[in-house]
């Protein structure tokens, strides 16, 4: 069905933007194993322009200097156009995608201050695809809307949000800006070219987040009250507005809208089946409720999938694709034919649906795009995200189950090295902590399997997918039922013969590296090392910092506001007990978690004289978004955990 192979245009294109990058010769031997996995994606977000011609995308470099490249290229004349670019410190390119066939909008993500709180900012551009670098159209102009608003001396800190691409009108968009009222947005339609703002829909009823129909009218609004998590979904009718749903956002299961197909009275939401998340439709003028997509023991928790030329809802992104429209339906499995044992998704399509560009990837293949042809049935490689990486060096994970100490099942993602056990083992444990693990590609269990390390990484209590009951299991349990879990992860893969006790460490990031520290507290025996980057090490200071923000209360709620028993479960609070070697790694600019977390933590470990290491990222965020700090801190990781784990 489909041609394979390499063509022109994309030799083209690597031949143009090829950057030099390090070679054997130049990095240090024992740099060479984890370089390859903790180098950013060389090509990121490809998209194609609505009329097909033309691809957008992010280049990552490192010589003559690290940078990310905005850039697009022209498919029909091969001239490519340098947008802009970011050292991804102080401004990073946030989000990029195309308003018609000649102009885009880019979301930029700055380092910011709100008194002395530091936060991200983020701004929304416009500019032509041929465009080179210089001044962008901010399409958020202050000097005109400012006169609108309440408190002169408020400047709204999200810039960038849209809610309707107005496809029948290629020179505007919807934007929703708290212009008026902090943290209350109305709704803007903003031209593109001119940055010119008509408001459309003033804020109102503590609403929150606006959405359209397909024909680009507002028709749902979504409140909440940030004190007492009472949140309405409420519907316009004509011009009033009437309740759909209303429950406690904290406490009570909810009532999701997710978008209207093309039908204007029918909308499509999320609500609970039991206790696992299902997908339904509302008519609005019966208000009759069908349910279109359930699956017994996950949630349901993608986003809807659109055709562009219908404009109609298609599937739903769920574990993969799911179609209900056979034509959809029909084409991926044409893709699951060409790209075999690969998970196979479609990123980006032309207005036509006749051109397309896939992502594809698997365990043991890091990433690689393809741009394809429905008229002909063409299928070309573009690009690998990681070229650096072989995938025979690669394994494959395996979902495990295995029972906690009061009889719970979690399942994890195991991968096993090349050999024979039992082998030295690294227990991952994922952030969040409302998110979950997946099999495919992943480059800190890739790397971590490259060296000889079993890994696991369990989903444990409150971890996002598996029903309300077992994601509510994380309020106020850090460091409780979480932790077992945690804990009953690394005997199961002792019970199996994978690992040996003292052959151990865990290794976490951001409420992973939460976990990795509480570990040494509450089984100091257990692990050999522990590595935490950007880690929460006392929960009493997190609580305290929330009430910098309107989310307070519900920070509380999960966490905990009793002093004592935070800082029991606080591993800044324990230091005393901790017999494990500790690897600190934080971000200087960090805006997620604090570095004061880790710094913190740092000086009650010196003053305790345990053995530690720390690492401060210079200008790094919770993301490694800097290629020099995702390589630093591999190098720190790479050296520590062959110190501590024995081959």
């Amino acid at each position: 069905m489909y041609k394979t192979g390499t063509v022109l245009f994309i030799a083209l294109l690597a031949a143009m933007f090829s950057v030099p990058s390090y070679s054997a010769n130049q990095v240090p031997e024992s740099a060479l194993d984890y370089r390859a996995f903790s180098a950013l994606p060389a090509f990121v977000k490809p998209r194609l322009s609505p009329d097909g011609t033309k691809i957008v995308y992010v280049r990552n470099v490192i010589e003559p200097e690290e940078m990310s490249l905005l850039m697009t290229y022209d498919l029909v004349s091969g001239e490519s156009f340098y947008l802009l670019s970011s050292d991804n410190e102080k401004v990073k390119i946030n989000w990029f995608r195309w308003v018609n066939d000649k102009r885009l909008v880019v979301s930029a993500r700055y380092e910011s201050r709100r008194g002395t709180t530091k936060v991200y900012d983020t701004r929304l551009f416009a500019m032509d695809y041929d465009h080179q670098e210089g001044k962008a159209l901010n399409l958020i102009n202050w000097r005109r809307l400012s006169r609108l608003a309440s408190n002169m001396n408020h400047v709204p800190q999200i810039q960038d949000e849209v809610i309707d691409w107005l496809p029948d009108d290629p020179d505007h968009i919807l934007m929703a800006i708290d212009v008026e009222v902090a943290a209350l947005p109305s709704v803007f339609k903003v031209n593109v070219n001119t940055a010119r703002a008509t408001r459309i829909e003033k804020g109102k009823k503590q609403i929150r987040h606006w959405i359209t129909d397909q024909q680009s009218n507002v028709r749902v609004g979504v409140s909440l009250n940030y004190d007492t998590g009472e949140r309405q979904v409420l519907l316009k009718d004509n011009d009033d507005w009437r309740v759909l749903a209303e429950y406690n956002a904290m406490t009570e299961q909810g009532f999701y809208p997710v978008g209207f197909g093309l039908d204007p009275n029918l909308l499509y939401y999320k609500a609970y089946k039991g206790d696992y998340l299902a997908l339904y439709t509302l008519d609005l003028t019966t208000d009759e409720r069908t349910e279109v997509f359930y699956d017994e023991g996950y949630d349901v928790n993608g986003s809807l999938i659109y055709s562009s030329l219908t404009r109609d809802v298609i599937g739903i992104r769920h574990h993969g694709r799911h179609y209900w429209d056979k034509g959809f339906e029909a084409f991926q499995k044409g893709l699951e034919q060409a790209l075999p044992d690969t998970y196979n998704s479609i990123v980006s399509f032309s207005r036509d649906e006749q051109s397309y560009i896939v992502y594809s990837e698997s365990d043991v293949m890091p990433g690689g795009y393809y741009i394809g042809n429905r008229k002909d049935g063409s299928l070309y490689f573009m690009f690998d995200q990681y070229p650096g990486i072989q995938p025979d060096t690669l394994v494959p994970h395996r979902l495990i189950t295995y029972k906690a100490r009061d009889g719970m099942e979690i399942q994890g993602y195991l991968s096993l090295p090349n050999g024979k056990g039992p082998f030295p083992t690294i227990i991952h444990p994922h952030g969040g902590p409302g998110a979950r693990d997946y099999d495919g590609f992943d480059y800190w269990t890739s790397y971590f399997t490259s060296k000889g390390y079993a890994v696991l990484r369990p989903n444990f209590r409150g971890s996002s997918g598996y029903g309300y009951s077992f994601a509510q299991s994380r309020i106020q349990s850090w460091g409780l039922q979480m932790q077992d879990d945690i804990t009953d992860a690394a005997h199961w893969m002792v019970e199996q013969g994978y690992s040996e006790e003292n052959n151990m460490c865990i290794v976490g990031a951001s409420y992973g590296g939460y976990a990795a520290l509480m570990a040494t507290v509450k089984t100091p025996d257990l692990f050999n090392c522990a590595v935490s980057f950007a880690g929460v090490s006392s929960l009493k200071h997190l609580v305290q910092h929330s009430r910098r923000f309107l989310n307070t209360e519900f920070v509380q709620h999960q966490i905990g506001d009793e002093s004592r028993d935070l800082k029991a479960r606080s591993p800044y609070y324990n230091v005393e007990g901790i017999k494990t070697p500790i690897l600190l790694i934080h971000g200087e600019e960090d805006r997620v978690v604090r570095v004061r977390q880790s710094r913190i933590m740092e000086d009650e470990l010196d003053d305790e004289d345990k053995v530690f290491t720390y690492v401060e990222l210079e200008s790094g965020d919770h993301y490694l978004s800097i290629q020099r700090n995702r390589h630093r801190m591999f190098a720190e990781m790479d050296a520590f955990l062959e110190k501590y784990l024995s081959h």
